[in-house]
């Protein structure tokens, strides 16, 4: 028979044990921790403006060129690809339009169009015959220099829309060459169908006609309402009189907020508050996740977040893929006082392999006490909170996001 073993852990060991030393000793504590907790730049950089109502309104002046707007298109299926009738609204020239058949009308016009990398989609100087909305892929705009060379004007890519701008002419024809640079799929609208269904909605008719009596309308360079002034004269001319319009909907943030409630048992703050008060470190890691909640708002949120309220003739895409320097020269210079980008860390680093690919250095500036890398002398915060798709790209939104924001924050949080 096998012999038995001891099951005493004492009998066999001289001294004491450390696990049983252990009960006697006091031990050396961190404060809770908590690794969700970001450097929360956005919060920092923002030029917060203190308001004394619950509601911040931004009057601006009356503007008759309306901005272009993105179609949203659904794909279920390799051959069934579709625009969301109610996104035609945002086209410059049906913004406000709400008849729901009419638009779906109009959405039924559009036909899915494979294109090959290097296909000419349209050609400079031939007649716009039809309007093209892109559903997947990159197309470029090109168009010839002065001295015969090919300059690119830009990139489309999903969601962007060609063609409805020679609306109201009468010989439209298209001003640049679009070619794709990617496989992709567009989706094509014939003006001829289009005239059919504007024909038989006597409502769109009165619309369009509202619109292109808009664009008539005397209009700065941003599209606002012009003041006339007279300059450079001689003699005694008659100098009319001008007044500067304002806006009558202009939009309106309402303050949003960020709470919760802390429940701390009182048999808890009693009996285990020392060394460390149970209810100050409760209430320390709930105002950090306040505050990243406050930072992810600001940027997601769909009503008032920085990423779905960027204009889109603000919005840019980059030109070969990953960020390049190029691309941030064309971000700084959609504003003036640049101050402030704020880009995703994989962002950032693509940024950085572009530069090395170059052999250039990003420079960096010191905010705070920190050493933040810069572009141009700006610098270039990280922020987590930037969506990034499983193909580990950065949406539009978010790279014209980068930009600082202009105005104060319309959210708060307690």
């Amino acid at each position: 028979m096998r012999g038995m073993m001891p099951t005493d852990p004492t009998e066999q060991r001289l001294s004491l044990d450390t696990r049983a030393a252990r009960t006697l000793a006091t031990t050396t504590k961190t404060r809770p921790q908590m690794q969700a907790i970001t450097s929360r730049w956005l919060l920092r950089m923002l030029p917060w403006v203190d308001v004394r109502g619950g509601t911040y309104r931004v009057n601006r002046r009356l503007t008759h060129r309306v901005g272009r707007g993105r179609v949203s298109v659904v794909r279920e299926g390799a051959d069934d690809v579709r625009v969301i009738p109610e996104t035609l609204a945002e086209l410059r020239a049906l913004r406000g339009y709400d008849d729901l058949d009419v638009l779906t009308a109009i959405a039924a016009t559009f036909r899915p169009r494979e294109v090959a990398p290097g296909e000419v989609i349209v050609a400079a100087g031939t007649p716009v015959t039809e309007t093209c909305i892109v559903a997947h892929g990159r197309l470029e705009k090109q168009a010839v220099g002065k001295y015969g060379a090919t300059e690119a004007l830009g990139v489309l890519t999903d969601g962007d829309q060609f063609g409805d701008e020679a609306l109201g002419q009468d010989d439209p024809r298209w001003s640049c060459t679009v070619r794709a640079a990617t496989a992709g799929t567009i989706l094509v609208s014939p003006w001829a169908d289009f005239q059919r269904v504007l024909a038989r909605a006597p409502g769109l008719r009165a619309h369009l006609d509202r619109y292109l009596a808009g664009l008539r309308r005397p209009v700065n360079r941003r599209g606002e309402a012009a003041v006339e002034i007279a300059a450079g004269h001689v003699g005694e001319p008659v100098i009319g009189g001008t007044f500067v319009d304002y806006d009558l909907r202009p939009r309106e943030y309402e303050l949003s907020v960020s709470q919760t409630v802390l429940r701390v048992h009182t048999r808890v703050a009693d009996l285990y508050n020392h060394p460390m008060n149970q209810l100050e470190e409760q209430l320390r890691l709930t105002v950090h996740e306040v505050r990243e909640r406050q930072e992810w708002e600001l940027l997601n949120n769909r009503e008032f977040g920085l990423l779905h309220n960027a204009d889109y003739d603000q919005r840019l895409s980059t030109w070969s893929g990953p960020p390049t320097p190029d691309d941030l020269d064309d971000l700084i210079s959609m504003r003036r006082k640049t101050r402030v980008l704020l880009a995703h860390p994989k962002a950032i680093a693509a940024f950085f392999r572009e530069c090395n690919r170059r052999g250039l250095v990003p420079g960096g500036a010191e905010v705070g006490g920190h050493e933040i890398p810069a572009w141009r002398g700006i610098p270039i915060f990280p922020c987590g909170k930037i969506p990034v798709s499983a193909q580990q790209t950065t949406s539009r939104a978010a790279r014209a996001a980068a930009r600082p924001p202009t105005a104060s924050a319309p959210a708060s949080s307690r």
